[in-house]
């Protein structure tokens, strides 16, 4: 991490020919007064605000900011991520079903101190609640982040667990509990300083591909080697094993925060994306995409491919359609200059344009607080919090420690997606403001009321956990709009349909998101897709397979939670208990 300057080839200018803050968003308000008239008038221009269905239900209108309660001190959740110098970059949180009871459960990184695990124990609707679940086998320490993955096949959540040290693949064998299958499944768990993670399938293959993303080398002054875990097909006698086969390399390594595999060009072919830390590069250093063809060494992208350098203090990456076209657009979150990246119309190549200031979310500087120095971006992620079908994006924002270049006062982000297609500052509508230095993070329904709540890692600071209760009050949570959560079943081995993409048809837009693991910062999340429906009477939604199967069109009634099955020709209900 270093000084703010110019920083990418690739820079889209802002068409309106400077830099500008974004607008804050506003909340409306009616002032009832006088004259029985005057009253029903401003019925009348509520329900014009708000918009009705058909049945009667009135929800918000777009673009507004939901508010969150702050349910940390009750939530039975009491952790920090610690540390000195080894442990500045990294806190992450994963966020996971251990139980099988459709509740996410958390895993949160605790640096110097040990990790820790939380079932959770929330009522559906209910104030947030959770119990910790104390095993030798989780409360490990040096542990910077974690991602949640099936590895073998066998529909229990197992746990890859990064350290600034040697990483833990921990094999979920359920109920919440687990074994150390790092040595079982042939992986070789390194010494290297680990933070990022991500993870597909490749056709045929009974185990995942897996990349770890490493920061530093044993001297604290150079990048480490990132490197590539693929299966192994057979050993020395031909017999079939089920376990992975040595590291492979991807060098040269940029100090990387971050990772992603990502159909980018939905062709089918999911290639690697790292975002590294410019602070440490070596001699031309940059932004890597690496080409992952099974049974090939892995090939970076570069100007022949149509890849354009780019120069970034990388923290994070989160994916998602924003244009419409089907293929994700790329938020880089980087210190002052974050990134949002569109791939180029008619593209054969890799070949991204910044399109952050023409949609507003540079989000350069604080908002709030009066600093006005350059801005530290970490986590970012993409999901709809008021449910109004346009995609919302949370930033979490923090000091290294204690740069003096940069903000000290930094609160993080929410920015709101308009139907315009840009974003508006939502924190402090939403009642988020704090400036505590924060890290990993997830936007995840905790509660199972069909709105999504809140976890966000803090450096040297307690995990601060916000309830989502939409337009309403503590005691009286109001829904901003309709929502369905998704959860996608395959066979083995990709029980999670690693690679899929989900489509949603309302009214005359589609949105697609597509199933990865990886991306964020040292945060992961596996369960629930959460996609908002705005006012919308019906939906319509089909999945896309990993191999390109399309299943077909089904209708959404008013389920707020449904599992679909490849074979499926409607979806299934699923209840989440009283």
């Amino acid at each position: 991490m270093g000084r703010v300057t110019d920083s990418a080839a690739a820079d889209e200018p802002d068409e309106r020919g400077h830099a500008h803050e974004p607008e804050r968003s506003r909340r409306r308000t009616a002032l009832v007064v006088g004259t029985v008239a005057a009253v029903l008038a401003v019925v009348v221009a509520i329900v014009v605000v708000l918009g009705t269905r058909s049945d009667g239900v009135a929800y918000s209108e777009p673009g507004l900011a939901p508010h969150f309660v702050d349910d940390t001190a009750t939530s039975g959740v009491d952790h920090v991520y610690d540390g000195d110098f080894d442990f500045f970059v990294g806190g992450g949180v994963a966020t996971f079903d251990c139980d099988d009871d459709g509740f996410s459960d958390l895993y949160v990184a605790g640096g110097t101190d040990p990790a820790a695990l939380y079932r959770n124990r929330s009522e559906v609707g209910g104030e947030l609640r959770f119990e910790q679940v104390e095993s030798p086998v989780t409360d490990l320490d040096r542990v910077t982040g974690a991602y949640p993955i099936d590895v073998d096949g066998d529909s229990i959540v197992d746990l890859a667990v990064l350290r600034n040290g040697s990483n833990v693949m921990l094999r979920g064998t359920g109920d919440c509990t687990f074994e150390d299958a790092t040595e079982t499944w042939g992986i070789d768990p390194g010494d290297d300083w680990t933070v990022a993670f991500s993870a597909t399938w490749t056709p045929g293959d009974r185990l995942p591909t897996m990349a770890f993303g490493s920061y530093l080398a044993d001297d604290r002054e150079s990048c480490a080697d990132s490197v590539l875990v693929r299966p192994n097909t057979s050993s020395a006698d031909g017999a079939e094993v089920a376990g992975f086969g040595p590291a492979e390399p991807l060098s040269p390594g940029y100090c990387t925060l971050s990772a992603l595999f990502s159909d980018w060009s939905r062709t089918g072919e999911r290639d690697l994306r790292l975002t590294n830390d410019r602070h440490y590069y070596h001699r031309d250093g940059s932004e890597q995409m690496w080409r992952i063809v099974p049974g090939v060494p892995p090939r970076l992208y570069d100007e022949q491919d149509g890849w354009l350098p780019l120069q970034i203090w990388g923290m994070g990456i989160a994916s998602q359609d924003l244009t419409g076209d089907g293929r994700p657009e790329v938020f880089l979150t980087s210190q002052g200059d974050n990134k949002l990246q569109s791939l180029d119309e008619g593209a054969t190549g890799p070949t991204y344009r910044d399109i952050a200031l023409r949609r507003d979310a540079t989000v350069q500087r604080p908002y709030a607080g009066g600093d006005v120095l350059p801005s530290t971006a970490w986590h970012p992620e993409f999901a709809d919090v008021n449910d109004d079908g346009f995609v919302d994006l949370l930033v979490t924002k923090g000091n290294v420690e204690a740069q003096t270049d940069h903000a000290m006062r930094d609160p993080s982000n929410l920015l709101i997606g308009q139907p315009d297609g840009t974003f508006v500052e939502g924190a402090e509508d939403a009642g988020i403001v704090r400036y505590e230095p924060s890290r990993g993070a997830s936007v995840t329904d905790l509660n199972l009321d069909g709105m999504l709540d809140m976890v966000i890692v803090h450096r040297r600071s307690p995990v601060t956990l916000w309830r989502n209760v939409g337009s309403g009050t503590d005691d009286a949570p109001v829904r901003m709009g309709r929502s369905v959560a998704v959860r996608v079943r395959d066979a083995a081995p990709n029980t999670d349909a690693i690679g899929a993409w989900v489509e949603v048809r309302v009214d005359d837009r589609t949105i697609q998101r597509e199933i990865t693991i990886g991306g964020g910062h040292g945060s992961g999340e596996l369960g629930w897709i959460h996609l908002g429906l705005g006012a919308a009477d019906r939906a319509d939604i089909r999945v896309q397979w990993p191999d390109g199967e399309v299943g077909p069109w089904m209708e959404v009634g008013d389920d707020p939670f449904v599992e679909i099955r490849r074979g499926d020709d409607e979806p299934t209900p699923w209840n989440p208990g009283p």
